[in-house]
């Protein structure tokens, strides 16, 4: 009874051994994760993600490593600029592990010389420059702090992607100062807007009167040319109807019994306007000369027989 308990607790010891050498030999590493195993004490290998065996109890799990991108806070912090003014900083930097090997024996902590290096480098950078260029140079700002990291960073087996600036504070009274200043600012810009309005609405006015001076001026123009062009023509087809009259009253007269005719027509104007001129007065209009009336009446009342 004794050779049987013995036997399984033996068996029982040596399967828990077995389980212990079969976990401590098979490793499985994760993806985007790199692990650091020392060979008695020294550096060994560096597994890479999947199934990787290990010699249990020479071999150790040292260090793990994440090789995704990983997001760091810097903590804030005052900075003096070029012009002595204070400005609290705050920032984030993101940064990778490249080499797992550098990084477990680079330096004793990584991050936390990454982060007094970001901090130094942003009180350096904002001594260079003056409070308003702060503002205005984030991106010079975030490339020179990167670049500087970066340089010391390679050799703790990190890559230091970029630097992002979160939050610029300037003391209170610089903030109020600087409130004023850019409503000033803003006024000011109003008020040569307002300006340039008015000149430029004068502009216009004075310009539209020209231009509506200049078209009365061009219609009156070509309207008195339209009329002299008007007149003249009346004139000239005037002319030339009497000049056609005469000409037909010519031929009229030389033709047979044309002068006799003419003779006539003559008369009959002639007493027809006297006997309108003595219409329009009171007084009673004798001819100074009638015999040449009675004669030209005569003559017409021949004319008058003859053609009967």
């Amino acid at each position: 009874m004794e050779l049987e308990f013995s036997f399984g607790t033996v068996a029982l010891v040596i399967f828990i051994i077995a389980m212990v050498f079969v976990i401590k030999t098979i490793n499985v590493v994760p993806q985007q994760h790199a692990w650091v195993v020392e060979r008695l004490g020294k550096y060994h290998a560096t597994l890479a993600p999947g199934l990787n065996i290990v010699v249990p109890f020479v071999d150790r799990i040292a260090y793990k490593h994440v090789l995704k991108e990983i997001p760091l806070d810097v903590p804030p912090q005052v900075c003096i600029t070029r012009d002595n003014t204070q400005l609290q900083v705050d920032g984030i930097l993101y940064y990778q592990v490249t080499d797992a090997m550098r990084a477990s024996y680079g330096a004793s902590n990584y991050v936390q010389a990454i982060t007094q290096l970001a901090q130094t480098t942003l009180r350096s950078v904002i001594g260079k420059m003056e409070l308003d260029k702060t503002f205005e140079e984030r991106d010079h700002i975030n490339t020179t702090i990167v670049n500087a990291i970066d340089e010391s960073a390679a050799n703790w087996g990190v890559k230091v992607l970029r630097y992002e600036i979160k939050d610029l504070t300037p003391p209170a009274e610089i903030l109020h100062s600087m409130q004023r200043q850019i409503t000033a600012e803003r006024e000011k810009r109003a008020l040569i807007a307002a300006s340039e309005g008015r000149r430029q609405e004068q502009i216009n006015i004075a310009s539209g009167e020209r231009e509506a001076a200049i078209a009365r001026s061009e219609g009156e123009r070509q309207a008195a040319i339209n009329r002299a062009q008007g007149e003249a023509n009346a004139i000239v087809a005037l002319a030339e109807a009497s000049a056609t009259a005469l000409r037909q009253v010519g031929a009229a007269i030389r033709e047979p019994g044309g002068e006799d005719a003419m003779n006539l027509r003559v008369a009959e104007e002639y007493v027809d306007a006297f006997g309108k001129l003595a219409k329009t007065n009171n007084s009673i209009i004798v001819p100074a000369n009638l015999g040449e009336m009675s004669g030209l009446i005569a003559s017409a009342l021949h004319i008058v027989k003859a053609q009967k």
